[in-house]
């Protein structure tokens, strides 16, 4: 038999619910975006295995062991709304972007990679160049600059035909 009220009615008091739903989602997200680098390429079974174990933890920090279809849905709808708020405030608030978003990092300058900046964002010489050759350019030698965006996608500035535009590599860390 379907307990309907059970189901629907919820066990926990809804501002609990909400403040839960809060205070995890800032956690999380400054966890992820000043604990963890952004990277090129694609997510690896290590990023995604962080993910999932952070996801799982994060749970029963927020639910306390909810029992309702109400609870999750309230749980879902409050990280929902501060994903939605935080990019709200970024786009409206240039001071607020720079904070939930890294400014481009310098790689390249004038064909010579930046070593100090490639071991602050932890990349190696190998991924660099495989972005490079990502976006038709064939030596470091022909980038009058390139950066790491704070998306983790390369963008670069050739010397002789101006930029190539951004490429698809995704973030290896969450920013």
């Amino acid at each position: 038999m379907i307990n309907w009220q059970e189901m629907f009615i919820p066990v926990h008091s809804i501002p609990e619910i909400i403040l839960r739903g809060t205070m995890t989602y800032i956690m999380l997200f400054l966890i992820l975006r000043f604990l963890l680098k952004r990277q090129t390429g694609v997510i690896g079974v290590a990023d995604l295995l962080v993910i999932v174990l952070i996801a799982d933890a994060a749970q029963n920090a927020m639910a306390n062991e909810y029992k309702s279809i109400t609870e999750g849905g309230l749980l879902v709808l409050t990280i929902v709304f501060w994903n939605y708020a935080i990019d709200w405030l970024g786009f409206h608030f240039p001071a607020f972007q720079r904070f939930t978003r890294p400014s481009p990092l310098l790689l390249i300058e004038n064909g010579k990679m930046l070593p100090k900046n490639m071991r602050q964002e932890m990349i190696t010489t190998e991924e660099l160049t495989s972005q490079l050759r990502e976006q038709g350019v064939e030596h470091c030698s022909d980038v009058k600059k390139a950066y790491i965006e704070g998306d983790g996608t390369i963008s670069v500035i050739r010397k002789d035909k101006g930029e190539t535009g951004g490429n698809d590599g995704s973030l290896k860390g969450i920013t």
